[in-house]
């Protein structure tokens, strides 16, 4: 009898043992345990992700909170949110380093002559790559004279990047020319081509606007961030 009580309490307990073997392999509870340390997007709106889904943007209060491949960071970027335009999401290389980068395009300002876009790159250690803010592009590399030739005609002149341009611009013989250089900041469309990023800058003589600055940029390795590297400018066909 004895041995008999032996035996059961032996193999109760190798039961037990085997019970608790099991639930340390549980793959519900392992599951579980990984959700738990997952990024959670509480009070946070889904506004856009890149075509496989490796970067997500969502609207967090007055900023956006950016996750790429499960890593999450907040920025305090302009997002108006009511343009009636989509952020544009990507993730491609555009460092040339053979790593991908998150493309971030919001549209910030909508109107009557106004078209306004920001774009951001962040890497994937969510540390975010310096792009020139127009107001600096045309401060360092953009110079303008406008002046009324006669009664119709606008000659317009300067240099960017450098290099020379001039054109004439038609205009209403009663209009009263209100400055001496080109305006900016009224249309401004970031856009990616070909993994480069490109900058459209209207510019204008009040009350119109008279050429686009087509700006393209390249990615400096010394520097770590993006520099200017052609402007083109387009006279707009009347």
């Amino acid at each position: 009898m004895k041995k008999e009580i032996g035996t059961l309490l032996l193999l109760s307990s190798v039961i037990f043992s085997g019970c608790q073997s099991d639930q340390k392999e549980d793959p519900i509870e392992e599951r579980v345990s990984k959700e738990a340390h997952s990024p959670t997007h509480i009070d946070a709106t889904l506004i856009g992700t890149s075509d496989h889904k490796e970067v997500k943007l969502y609207k967090n209060g007055e900023g956006v909170e950016l996750e790429i491949n499960g890593k999450v960071k907040d920025f305090n970027w302009n997002n108006p949110g009511d343009t009636g335009t989509e952020p544009q999401v990507f993730y491609i290389d555009m460092t040339e380093d053979g790593k991908e980068e998150a493309v971030i395009i919001i549209q910030t300002g909508r109107g009557t002559g106004l078209d306004n876009y920001d774009i951001h790159v962040v890497d994937q250690d969510l540390q975010e790559i310096k792009i020139p803010h127009y107001e600096e592009i045309v401060a360092q590399h953009i110079e303008s004279n406008v002046v009324k030739k006669d009664h119709e005609t606008l000659t317009i002149t300067g240099q960017a990047l450098g290099k020379e341009y001039q054109f004439n611009y038609h205009v209403d013989s009663e209009l009263e020319l209100q400055q001496d250089e080109l305006g900016f900041g009224g249309i401004t469309i970031y856009y990616v081509e070909n993994q480069k990023i490109k900058l459209t800058l209207a510019a204008s003589v009040f009350p119109m606007y008279v050429a686009d600055f087509h700006i393209t940029f390249k990615f400096d390795h010394t520097k770590n961030e993006f520099i200017v590297d052609q402007i083109e400018v387009a006279p707009i066909q009347q």
